[in-house]
């Protein structure tokens, strides 16, 4: 997740330097929760409540760390004092995320691997592949006897567990999980429009893809800023694909969310998975998306725009409609509204725009160099319940956080109107390491304060909900075989399509070559390409 969408996170369990007076200072330690059952006997561990460990231990973590972050996660709040309620010191090696998969498979190829990976975006082959190997642990047992807090999401959230097992019925990870009921962070970065423009326009909030059209056109010739030019960009974005993302559901594909960009499943035929982006009506988005560029409604910089200078322009107000985490956070500017499902040309009105809630699978994995896999997971399930998520994300009440008369969270002054004129992320650097995201841990709206919990975020999120999909599907797992070809044969027709739909859009290809685009992929190996996705599918639905 991007660095102002707070959501990238969950904070890490922690309390204050002065934890141990926390009595005197009025600051609260977090319990021990979720560890009421009797587990069985294991040298040096605490079944239950903390320390976890009977005596000191000290563990190593490759980590992915976000430029965001602080370099020494030891120092920060968090990890230093859940050292001390832990009784569990963390090494935490960092690695930048830029530099995480190279190193990630360095250290593996090589052997020279910790204890474990954390916040290190492993892979789900990976997790296939290094599980079956016996180089990443297998946590089925483990997670029965030492994991309360996950096993209640696993029995809660039936296909977090179908998510998380592989092929061989191994679960070899602790995931980054949302709430699925928290439906603005499901969909992430919403497609925004200007109300001002709007109101100028006196238009009223577009609710079909013709009145999307016509408030663009609108923005583009009738100079809603009122300064004489035309200097107003109707959509800008980073990127073509979120704004065909966001489109799709008016004419009701990706209907199994986000994490299926190439196959959902086929309304005509009851049961049956379907190739949905050379579907001859989905032919119809890319003109639709085609037309919008041709007639100078996208911005021209769209393909090759850097993230920076995006919002760097969207400062100035000029945006007619955007895709981001939020406007507000990102761009500094208020009064957008995010829509909810544009009703398409054939009645079609679905909001597909909604990621898995199982973002990041292998964000914590345990390896077979580690000696002490119990206390380990019993270490990372902590975060994984209520108070030790609270703890994660907010930090300490009293110090980082204070809880208000209704009962919500709020980061305290120093944090959200810092003294010293640190933004948001600079002042909570030394207090939390969720900057960045790819964390492992549970995100919740209640104890959640990023982009996707401010009011308007939570409206767009209400506008989506009564379209919104019913049925998302996590990311399907794949045998090693599988995903050979995936990654190979898969990979390209994934590149391939990605190619063509940039050159139709772009006027580079006549859309009188589509016939003949859909049968190359075909030709490509579409017909394996299904046949594999169905077999991953079947043990998906199968899994329990």
């Amino acid at each position: 997740m991007k660095k102002r969408k707070w959501a990238a996170a969950t904070l890490a369990v922690t309390m204050s330097t002065g934890l141990l007076a926390a009595c005197s200072s009025g600051a609260e330690t977090p319990a021990a929760e979720g560890q009421g059952a009797k587990k069985e006997e294991v040298a040096g561990l605490n079944s239950t409540g903390f320390p976890i460990a009977k005596e000191p231990l000290t563990l190593t973590f490759f980590t992915g760390k976000a430029a965001t972050n602080g370099n020494n996660f030891e120092e920060t709040l968090v990890w230093k004092e859940y050292a001390k309620m832990s009784n569990i010191k963390v090494n935490f090696q960092l690695v930048p995320f830029e530099n995480l998969t190279e190193k990630r498979n360095l250290a593996l190829a090589s052997g020279d691997y910790p204890d474990a990976f954390y916040s290190a975006r492993v892979s789900a082959a990976d997790l296939m592949k290094y599980g079956a190997q016996g180089t990443f642990v297998k946590l089925n047992d483990y997670i029965d006897k030492y994991a309360p807090n996950f096993k209640k999401l696993l029995d809660k959230y039936p296909d977090l567990r179908k998510g998380l097992t592989m092929p061989d019925g191994g679960i070899y990870s602790f995931p980054s999980f949302y709430d699925p009921g928290f439906l603005p962070m499901l969909i992430g970065t919403p497609l925004w429009i200007k109300q001002d423009f709007l109101t100028k326009l006196n238009m009223k909030e577009p609710t079909t893809t013709e009145e999307f059209y016509q408030y663009l056109k609108a923005v583009k010739e009738k100079d809603p800023n009122g300064n004489g030019q035309a200097d107003e960009v109707p959509y800008a974005g980073g990127g073509i694909n979120p704004l065909i993302e966001q489109l799709r559901g008016a004419w009701g594909f990706g209907n199994r969310g986000l994490g299926h960009k190439f196959v959902d499943m086929d309304p005509a035929k009851q049961g049956e998975l379907r190739f949905f982006r050379t579907d001859p009506k989905y032919k119809e988005v890319i003109e639709y998306v085609r037309k919008l560029y041709a007639e100078g409604l996208i911005d021209k910089e769209i393909f090759t725009v850097k993230t920076s200078a995006l919002y760097a322009k969207g400062q100035t107000g000029v945006f007619g409609a955007t895709i981001n985490p939020n406007p507000t956070t990102q761009m500094n500017q208020t009064g957008y509204v995010g829509l909810g499902a544009l009703k398409g040309p054939h009645g079609d009105q679905l909001y597909t725009h909604l990621k898995v809630p199982m973002v990041w699978p292998g964000a914590f994995v345990i390896t077979d160099k580690n000696k002490h896999v119990e206390a380990t997971v019993r270490w990372i399930d902590y975060f994984y319940g209520d108070e030790g998520a609270t703890f994660y994300f907010m930090g300490l009440k009293g110090q980082t956080y204070k809880e208000t008369a209704d009962g919500k969270l709020e980061f305290v002054e120093e944090i959200t109107k810092n003294p010293s004129g640190l933004t948001m992320d600079q002042a909570l650097a030394k207090y939390i390491t969720w900057l960045g995201g790819s964390y492992p841990g549970y995100v919740q709206e209640k104890y959640f304060k990023g982009s996707e919990t401010l009011p308007e975020s939570v409206a767009a999120g209400k506008k989506a909900e009564p379209h919104a999909l019913k049925e998302i599907w996590n990311a399907f797992n794949f045998t090693e075989e599988e995903t050979e070809f995936m990654s190979s044969v898969g990979s390209d027709i994934h590149t391939y399509i990605g190619e063509m739909e940039a050159k139709f859009i772009t006027g580079a290809e006549p859309m009188s070559e589509w016939n003949k685009y859909v049968d190359t992929v075909k030709k490509m190996g579409m017909d394996q390409y299904m046949k594999i996705y169905k077999q991953a599918y079947d043990r998906y639905s199968k899994s329990k």
